[in-house]
């Protein structure tokens, strides 16, 4: 079936926002436990976390980031901060002690320092956040583009990778896919791990 993004973004959200916070809790520690089974996390450099939006029921990352520091893995964690456009993206590192302020959607974001600052070029690894995806790796996210642009500027070694509270399956096309748009390299979902 292939359907259009403004579709699966409406179809999706609802599905999630009907999750208990029970529920999304228990699929994050899966999507944690996904993420160590199948991925070489203790040899990436930099990972990219984002920092989820509780009231919008997106995987929580807190598990694995906790995990990382707990097992004191020498992967360092970066996390997005909106820039003042609107648009763009800029990366901070992200430590047990980086102070967190929420930006004007309430996501948690690290305090802006310039000699924190990391380039999207250092990036080994992404997480990231969507909605839906299809089985070429395209992903449906809130619409913005944030990630689509931050993904361009990434090396193209870097590994893209997915992340669904929903335990469902890629769908098989999404129609309105642009130019722009970055594809994953994986999709993640508390039950399954998909490669493209």
């Amino acid at each position: 079936m292939i359907l259009n993004k403004a579709s699966l973004r409406k179809t999706a959200f609802a599905r999630r926002q009907a999750l208990t916070a029970s529920e999304v809790s228990q699929r994050s520690e899966q999507l944690r436990n996904q993420i160590f089974q199948h991925f070489p996390v203790a040899e990436w450099r930099w990972l990219h976390v984002f920092l989820s939006l509780t009231i919008k029921n997106e995987p929580d990352t807190w598990p694995i980031i906790h995990r990382i520091w707990a097992e004191n893995l020498p992967t360092q964690l970066a996390a997005p901060v909106v820039q003042p456009d609107g648009i763009s993206l800029k990366h901070y590192e992200l430590t047990p002690n980086t102070p967190l302020l929420p930006n004007r959607w309430g996501i948690a974001e690290p305090v802006a320092n310039p000699a924190t600052e990391v380039a999207s070029a250092q990036l080994d690894a992404v997480l990231v956040p969507l909605l839906a995806c299809d089985a070429q790796g395209q992903r449906v996210g809130y619409g913005g583009g944030f990630y689509d642009r931050f993904l361009a500027q990434c090396r193209p070694d870097a590994v893209f990778i997915g992340l669904s509270i929903l335990d469902e399956a890629p769908m098989a096309d999404i129609r309105d896919v642009l130019p722009t748009d970055i594809p994953l390299h994986a999709y993640l979902t508390p039950g399954g791990v998909w490669n493209f």
